[in-house]
């Protein structure tokens, strides 16, 4: 089950980001994780299953540019390859494919992981080295939104 975040999700975001630091995370980011869960959520939602949160991703707004970028994609290690990452990512664009004032999706994401976002309709914008930490590149990355197919 998908749905909308909450505050009293904010542990269990973080503990999965913690599970999956080193491997996709440094350890640096939890701060700026738990910054964002405080600050700075405009539309975020948990995947459940067997009332444990297993993924989580959300969305945030640039309206001037007319940008949505997906963020904080996150998913228990237990549950990885087994489809919720696309699920999630899925429900974003749905999410957003109502909303006729975004033109264009970007996500901001790491060599680790931008094959994900190539698979999801992503296209590979720019690569800066090192950018979240010391071995882990910044790939920028968008598309546009689907309403703009119509």
């Amino acid at each position: 089950m998908i749905r909308k975040y909450s505050q009293k999700d904010k542990l269990e975001v973080i503990k999965l980001l913690q599970q999956n630091t080193l491997d996709y995370f440094d350890p640096a980011e939890e701060s700026d994780l738990e910054n964002y869960l405080e600050k700075e959520v405009e539309d975020y939602f948990v995947y459940e299953e067997n009332e444990k949160i297993i993924g989580a991703g959300g969305i945030n707004y640039f309206a001037q540019d007319r940008i949505a970028r997906i963020s904080w994609d996150l998913i228990a290690p237990e549950a990885q390859g087994m489809g919720i990452g696309k699920k999630l990512t899925h429900f974003r664009f749905s999410h957003l494919n109502n909303n006729p004032n975004v033109e264009l999706i970007v996500v901001r994401t790491t060599q680790l992981v931008y094959g994900f976002y190539e698979k999801m309709g992503f296209n590979l914008i720019k690569v800066e080295k090192d950018f979240w930490a010391k071995g882990f590149d910044l790939y920028l990355m968008q598309m546009k939104n689907r309403i703009d197919a119509k």
